[in-house]
């Protein structure tokens, strides 16, 4: 057997096979002891790749290779189980287009009526003309629709879904597959189609590969925060085993919680990283600033979970754990942010005014600290004084800024005004019996219990808890002490590692408080105790259960446990099975169609509206979008109908509205499982002059003549045409 080698000695002198020189025969055992000689020159020369372009030992780089391969594996198995769980619970594929549609209640509806519309559009300018000039959703009033409704994403999966079209279009490939599917009771089929070529399979998918990523993030989130792989899977698994009570994406895709979640998740772990590392540079700056944009765009509640933020932030720069040049850094990237979706958002002054105040008052005490604060030297009063400062600060901006640019908190208030105010109103009576903004239910505390996440949580807690009162108090303890540098005299803290470890368990006890008053939040508590969770992982923190085989003996226990009930969950997670069938709704949108005019504007019930908006493109006067107080206004008015007003003063109303039909149905007008619930008693808690009367809806679906033509009636719906305004 033959060989060609080339290999040089440490003088530089050829030997083996040398250019120039004849094919020399070699024996197959020097053969075999010059092989390997190439396994040790790729090695090497890997090694030299990653040092000069990556900064890393290989070492290093093989174990980042096996971290981001868990966490793609991670994510791809919550892509999947996503995915599962919604075509089991409406057996998506085996519904038509409008069946589809009907699928997406309230706001869902909504906002996916702008993404069917954009991708229906003759060019993408047309759609985004449409974007900016909505005459349909609040008629008749022209509105921004971008500016009101947060639609980014709608605008992002509309240009990707045509993007896939057209290619699969060009190459002349199938994009999806279509069949009839006969119902019971149905003379005539009906076509459903599956495939990334159906828009809404397209839009779906598009929402839980995302989600998906959001689980990769979690993974390092977890692995990163408590230095271990094995803290990233800990997270993972926590979060499956509380699945139901860690997300809703499965059954409300279109949500904006949707969109902004992981992404919210990508920037806490981009923070945690800073306050680890104390000296972020530019580049990890703007990559924050970038996730604070992409958290904030499609979700107005974002800002108030940003405010909790910097509140925590400001909390541990109080406490030592941030020095005042990087708190300072870390505000202006928040406005900075906040900025740019002010300007992309087209100047929405509906955003929280309360987090601008917070972001303003803490850079004004951050840079004036010297001079605001120079008689309090010692540490304790100046944090007390520093804290007391900007919590005030922000409460006279806020009421500042809000003067000025007439913005408001009125939609949290609401919120807030019907958990604990005693003077309930119509709109604080609508949220209170919202099952979303109701408090936390005891059944998902005792979840969080049986899959021992509470338990965990509490303990880790407490070791935290422990430890930083006991570095805080020596901190706050000292006096300020002072070092001149040529940029000017700065405040030096004292070093306090595990910063990071301190933040996420303040955001933490704020996401507990939010979600108990709040039910709908958990969403944000229930996935940060499984990031919390990976500290069991941690070594600094567990060092004295032992060496490393003791403590992972204490996770694999305590895995074992969580896993008796978390399989149990996830079970009965997949054994969902459902459908999806409203012949009463699907025959109300038929009849549309059909039987009235393009132009003709409709009233009703908010989630029902959002599904004629979407399914007919008629313009409508009021839907589920409530964070505009124009608008809530507007919905009060159209649901005068349900109140016990006189008829007479009713129909005014919705002249008023100019409404052409009214969708009165049975369900919104009789009482509900929840005592106070229905319209007409959420009236009475507002409207003491007609309490007591008869409701209006349920005398109209008697009867509704003479002040109302009767167009369409079935066993759900009864659809009423207003007469028109005579002189």
């Amino acid at each position: 057997m033959g060989a060609k080698l080339r290999q040089l000695d440490n003088s530089g002198n050829c030997e083996g096979y040398c250019p120039g020189d004849k094919q020399l025969s070699m024996p197959t055992k020097q053969i075999a002891s010059r092989s390997s000689f190439f396994p040790n020159i790729f090695f090497n020369d890997m090694s030299s790749f990653v040092q000069d372009n990556f900064g890393i030992s290989h070492r290093a780089f093989l174990n980042l290779g096996v971290t981001l391969l868990m966490a793609l594996l991670a994510g791809i198995a919550h892509w999947r189980h996503l995915d599962g769980l919604f075509e089991n619970d409406r057996h998506f594929s085996h519904l038509s287009t409008l069946e589809k549609e009907m699928a997406f209640r309230t706001e869902m509806g909504l906002y996916y009526s702008y993404y069917k519309n954009y991708i229906e559009s003759p060019s993408i300018t047309s759609g985004l003309r449409f974007f900016v000039n909505d005459h349909l959703s609040e008629s008749p009033k022209v509105i921004n629709a971008l500016k009101r409704f947060n639609l980014y994403p709608e605008i992002v999966i509309g240009n990707l879904h045509r993007t896939y079209t057209g290619f699969i279009e060009f190459f002349g490939l199938p994009s999806k597959a279509c069949y009839d599917i006969h119902r019971i009771n149905d003379v005539t089929p009906v076509e459903g189609c599956e495939g990334l070529g159906d828009p809404a399979y397209f839009y779906v998918t598009c929402v839980f590969v995302l989600n998906g990523l959001m689980m990769s993030l979690l993974f390092l989130y977890g692995t990163y925060l408590s230095s271990s792989r094995l803290g990233g899977l800990v997270s993972v698994l926590c979060f499956f085993f509380n699945h139901a009570e860690s997300t809703r994406v499965m059954w409300t895709p279109p949500l904006r919680e949707s969109f902004s979640y992981p992404f919210f998740v990508m920037q806490m772990l981009i923070l945690t990283y800073i306050i680890r590392n104390q000296n972020p540079g530019r580049k990890v700056l703007a990559a924050l600033g970038a996730c604070n944009v992409l958290f904030m765009l499609p979700w107005p509640t974002s800002q108030y979970i940003l405010l909790t933020q910097v509140a925590c932030l400001y909390a541990c720069y109080v406490m030592g754990y941030i020095n005042p040049s990087l708190l300072k850094s870390l505000i202006s990237v928040h406005m900075a942010a906040a900025s740019v979706c002010f300007v992309l958002l087209f100047g929405n002054t509906s955003q929280s005014s309360l987090y601008g105040s917070a972001l303003l008052a803490g850079w004004v005490v951050v840079s004036f600290r010297d001079i605001l604060f120079k008689d309090y030297p010692h540490g304790g009063q100046r944090a007390l004084v520093q804290g007391f400062t900007w919590f005030g600060l922000t409460v006279l901006l806020k009421w500042t800024l809000s003067a000025v640019l007439g913005t408001s908190d009125i939609h949290i208030s609401n919120v807030i005004s019907s958990k604990f105010s005693l003077n309930k109103d119509f709109l604080s009576m609508m949220y209170s019996c919202v099952d979303e903004y109701d408090y936390m239910e005891l059944e998902t505390i005792l979840g969080y219990i049986k899959t021992l996440l509470l338990p965990l949580n509490l303990i880790l807690m407490g070791f935290i808890g422990v430890k930083t009162v006991y570095k805080v108090t020596n901190y706050l303890k000292q006096p300020t002490v002072k070092e001149e540098e040529t940029r000017g005299d700065t405040e030096q803290v004292p070093d306090l590692n595990n910063g990071e470890v301190v933040f996420n368990g303040l955001q933490l006890l704020v996401f507990a408080v939010l979600a108990v008053i709040v039910m709908k939040l958990k969403v944000f508590l229930a996935p940060h105790m499984c990031i919390m969770a990976s500290l069991l992982c941690s070594r600094p923190l567990f060092n004295w259960l032992g060496d490393r085989s003791k403590h992972h003996m204490v996770i694999f226990c305590v895995l074992s446990i969580m896993a008796v009930q978390g399989a149990v969950n996830f079970q009965k997670q997949n054994e969902i099975q459902g459908g999806f069938r409203s012949p009463a709704q699907e025959e109300l949108l038929q009849w549309i169609n059909t039987n009235t005019p393009t132009d003709a504007v409709f009233g009703g019930a908010a989630p029902t509206m959002a599904s004629v908006l979407l399914s007919t493109r008629r313009p409508i006067v009021n839907h589920p979008h409530d964070e505009d107080p124009g608008q809530r206004e507007r919905t009060k008015m159209a649901y005068s109908m349900y109140s016990r007003k006189p008829v007479i003063e009713a129909v005014k109303t919705l002249m008023d509205l100019k409404v052409d039909y009214f969708i009165l149905e049975n369900t919104w007008c009789f009482p509900r499982a929840r005592e106070g619930c229905s319209l007409p008693e959420i009236w009475d808690a507002e409207d003491e002059e007609n309490r007591g009367k008869p409701a209006l809806c349920a005398l109209l679906l008697a009867d509704s003549h003479p002040h109302f033509r009767n167009a369409f009636e079935n066993k759900v719906f009864k659809v009423l045409q207003v007469p028109k305004p005579t002189r």
